[in-house]
């Protein structure tokens, strides 16, 4: 199997082939993938993520955390003992997470703490469109927001990297 498939190879895949090519889509998250499997044929990448989303928005807000906390801290532990899951760690690297300063690691570090014991899940932003100052900053204004909203805007960025993982695998066809 080559590592891009077409939406009618999607949509021919069994259940554990499918869960195996996009249990990853939402970090370690594989009920996700396997929820949505029932719901083929889809009609492209954007019907999947579509699919994808609508269960991850039906999950009570103690579901969306728990989804949220599946995801690692930016250059935390597991980065410094490489081991990210391969999404992850290609998604830091485009975010030139690779080429902090010691002092901004330490600064984001310290900020992941603050930010984990305030809302008791990590910062997620979505490291592919963003680069490294924009995370730093980005960290620092969300501290000043709710529970809610944090919850709300994780999601959002769940979403935004499901979507990138999703295209990484079956391109958009449009």
């Amino acid at each position: 199997m080559s590592d891009v498939l077409t939406i009618s190879q999607v949509n021919e895949l069994n259940y554990e082939d499918f869960i195996g090519r996009f249990g990853n889509v939402i970090e370690h998250c594989s009920i996700c993938a396997a929820v949505v499997w029932r719901f083929r044929p889809f009609h492209d990448v954007h019907h999947l993520h579509q699919e994808i989303c609508s269960f991850v928005d039906l999950l009570p807000d103690t579901g969306k955390e728990g989804v949220l906390r599946l995801l690692p801290d930016l250059t935390g532990r597991l980065a410094e003992l490489d081991r990210l899951t391969q999404e992850s760690a290609a998604e830091q690297k485009a975010a030139g997470l690779d080429t902090m300063t010691p002092e901004e690691k330490q600064l984001l570090k310290d900020t992941n703490a603050k930010y984990r014991d305030k809302f008791g899940f990590p910062f997620v932003i979505c490291a592919r469109q963003n680069k490294k100052e924009a995370i730093l900053k980005g960290i620092v204004e969300r501290l000043e927001h709710s529970a809610t909203e944090e919850l709300n805007i994780g999601i959002e960025e769940v979403k935004k990297i499901c979507m990138l993982r999703l295209l990484s695998i079956v391109p958009d066809d449009k």
